[in-house]
């Protein structure tokens, strides 16, 4: 009897470090979940700036310059 009182003492501890490990392991899922999320959003915008750069580029090497012209155009420059 005396054996099974020492054995629940021991097991506390672990128990409460185990719980303890296991809600860390899902706070650093959920977190890298929202990570992952938070860069497919920020390439979509990347895509969409991507596509109106190469408009750009197109639309002002069928006006003549060449696509080294139009890259700098396009770039902001003169």
């Amino acid at each position: 009897m005396a054996e099974d009182t020492t054995n629940n003492k021991n097991c506390g501890g672990k128990k409460n470090a185990m719980l303890a490990y296991g809600i860390v392991q899902i706070s650093a899922t959920v977190i890298s979940a929202l990570s992952l999320a938070a860069i497919a959003l920020g390439l979509c915008s990347i895509k969409q700036e991507s596509k109106a750069f190469n408009g750009c580029v197109s639309e002002v090497t069928s006006g003549g310059m060449s696509n080294a012209e139009a890259v700098r155009y396009c770039n902001g420059g003169n």
